[in-house]
């Protein structure tokens, strides 16, 4: 895939050595204790206080942090420097996004673009905590994906699934999980959970994960007729990748048996298959995995 000289987006956060727990900060500040007991004493000093606490509420500091010292809900490391290899990546993952900004802008009237989130080892997001161990993420409670760049690596030597056109896969279906923010419907299929049994919950999951399959083979769709220039052999590594990550095929790999109830993503077959019609067709209205006759 060619993609060097594409066009960057503006929207990744690269949290890449940072640390992602709250500082500790420290105790109360005796100084500024007695400098705020002075204020409140006056009618002046009132005012300012107000005034100064709801500039800091209303740009999302915590007034309390001015007492303790506690300034930093995340500790940046600006020395942080990656490998050759991982800065590359760093970069690819940005013109990919780009690429899924290009393609659903085209689609969608007035599309909120998300930003994507690099991490190394663990991250704090709206929808908590997580570690590389859980791989890439999309939170819809602040319209981000989140992937720690190791994952790729992981991809090539334990899945199987090596190739620039399969890691822009796996970006391409967590943007996928942002369109269907957009849509509504992982509201919907969230809404379901403890209304039904566990075992139909699970089945909507893998239609939600197929959706986002979709759409990935949506944008690989348009995106080739745009700025990224597919080589030969770029497909078959995306369908590859949607076949590594089958829930048949982990399963099979980590416990030598398949529980086809337990599935929550989809089989290697379904995921290939929902891709492949996104890339064939391009057209989002052909991606309805819940009223389908078959999966």
């Amino acid at each position: 895939m060619k993609w060097r000289s594409n066009r960057r987006s503006t929207n990744v956060d690269d949290r890449r050595g940072a640390s992602s727990g709250r500082s500790s900060g420290g105790g109360l500040n005796p100084m500024l204790i007695g400098l705020l007991l002075k204020l409140v004493t006056s009618k002046k000093g009132l005012i300012i206080v107000a005034i100064v606490a709801g500039v800091m509420y209303f740009t999302g500091n915590n007034p309390l942090n001015f007492l303790t010292g506690n300034t930093n809900n995340q500790i940046q490391n600006t020395t942080y420097k990656g490998s050759a290899k991982e800065n590359e990546l760093a970069a690819f993952s940005n013109r990919v996004l780009r690429s899924t900004e290009d393609v659903w802008n085209k689609i969608i009237p007035n599309y909120k673009e998300p930003t994507l989130v690099l991490f190394t080892g663990s991250v704090t997001s709206a929808c908590g905590g997580a570690s590389s161990a859980t791989g890439p993420f999309y939170c819809p409670g602040d319209d981000k994906l989140y992937i720690d760049l190791s994952f790729f690596e992981e991809m090539a030597r334990k899945l199987n699934a090596p190739g620039d056109f399969a890691q822009a896969y796996v970006i391409a279906h967590e943007v996928g999980h942002h369109i269907q923010n957009l849509t509504g419907m992982n509201r919907k299929v969230q809404s379901m959970r403890g209304k039904i049994s566990q075992t139909e919950y699970n089945k909507l999951s893998v239609m939600l994960e197929l959706q986002a399959d979709f759409y990935a083979g949506v944008w690989a769709h348009h995106a080739k007729n745009m700025e990224l220039i597919l080589d030969a052999g770029d497909l078959k590594e995306a369908l590859n990748a949607a076949h590594a990550i089958g829930d048949d095929r982990l399963q099979k790999q980590s416990t030598g048996r398949v529980v086809p109830d337990s599935f929550t993503h989809g089989t290697s077959a379904q995921r290939m298959r929902w891709f492949k019609k996104g890339f064939e067709t391009g057209d989002v209205n052909q991606g309805d995995t819940f009223n389908a006759r078959s999966l």
